[in-house]
């Protein structure tokens, strides 16, 4: 049983930082769905049946769900499988700019390529705040004590 006090379920700044940013994927996701649909056979080429792409976006819907109960409920796994990919998002702003040189082929227009590199770099900046937060309260901001 999980005491009253240990912070589990509260939502402080971190878990906020994360759910908000989880919600704007989900914003941002849904409205290129919707206004320029062809940039998904760009990023990531799947065959041009609408359907496919619903079914996708569901799949993305039902994953940032899981994702934010983990969140929610202090989930260990979820707090580092979001650490390391967050930290990982900072690979998006060399690899932007080295599209935009032409260094490397474009996965997109170039406003998709921007878009990519500001969320990697407010990844990173989530994740630099996670591993400050764990330093010093432990996951999600819970007592050391505790940990299970």
């Amino acid at each position: 049983m999980i005491p009253i006090d240990s912070g589990v379920g509260r939502i402080n700044r971190l878990k906020a930082a994360v759910l908000a940013l989880f919600g704007l994927y989900w914003i941002v996701v849904l409205t290129i769905l919707i206004v320029d649909r062809p940039i998904f056979s760009q990023v990531a080429p799947l065959p041009p049946e609408q359907t496919i792409d619903i079914a996708a976006f569901a799949e993305f819907t039902v994953l940032l769900a899981l994702l934010s109960v983990g969140v929610v409920r202090g989930w260990r796994w979820t707090f580092w499988l979001i650490l390391i990919v967050f930290l990982a998002g900072i690979l998006r702003v060399p690899a932007a700019a080295l599209q935009f040189l032409g260094r490397l082929p474009e996965q997109g227009p170039a406003w998709f390529v921007l878009l990519t590199a500001i969320v990697g770099s407010v990844q990173f900046i989530i994740a630099v705040a996670m591993l400050n937060v764990y330093r010093k309260t432990g996951r999600w901001g819970q007592s050391k004590k505790n940990f299970r």
